[in-house]
């Protein structure tokens, strides 16, 4: 049994207790090895995606789209179009595809508000994707989000229009193993005081 799935039963009694939010940060990981015999259901995806809709954006532009592939079809598609990450997902049930609307977060009338222009798109879909996999890993589940995809691909299987930027795919499973926690920089290595 994983650490968080031990502190979201509580000993004698099928009650779940959430995890604190320390918890969550501590134990989420990108895993790249899925338990196969563990599957997620429509709905639980919905409460997660429900959780993702409070994130964050600019101007409240909510630009962040998700195509899911939860069906086995969908799911061998979009397994087809990671590169090499197509092993390491083969036994999540969930993918995941993230996207921006071009042209909303970063812009006032039209017009790019500074010179990151479309990159706030981006900005505030890391955001929503940071919602998704904490919130994932507060539910006992476990994400890898992939920059590796073939997006033109991507934008067939699920009809993604052009005015949307293929961001990343998110595996969305139960962990096969514990994954070794890595090692981080130093504190003084990523922030300046003043």
């Amino acid at each position: 049994m994983t650490t968080l799935a031990a502190l979201m039963v509580l000993p004698g009694s099928a009650q779940v207790k959430s995890p604190s939010f320390d918890e969550v940060l501590m134990s989420r990981r990108s895993i790249r090895s899925y338990d196969a015999t563990k599957k997620i259901s429509e709905a639980e995806v919905r409460q997660l995606m429900v959780a993702v809709q409070e994130a964050p954006s600019w101007a409240n532009q909510q630009p962040t789209k998700y195509y899911v592939a939860i069906s086995p079809e969908k799911v061998a598609a979009v397994q087809n179009l990671v590169g090499g990450n197509k092993e390491r997902i083969k036994d999540a049930p969930v993918l995941i595809v993230s996207t921006f609307e071009r042209g909303k977060s970063g812009f006032f009338r039209g017009n790019p508000a500074n010179e990151v222009g479309d990159g706030w798109g981006a900005y505030d879909n890391g955001l929503s994707n940071c919602y998704l996999v904490l919130k994932a890993r507060a539910m006992g589940f476990d994400t890898l989000i992939m920059g590796m995809r073939e997006a033109d691909k991507l934008r067939e299987v699920f009809a993604i229009p052009d005015t949307e930027a293929v961001m990343a795919v998110i595996a969305l499973g139960y962990r096969a193993a514990e994954p070794v926690q890595p090692r981080h920089r130093q504190l003084d290595d990523i922030v300046k005081f003043y």
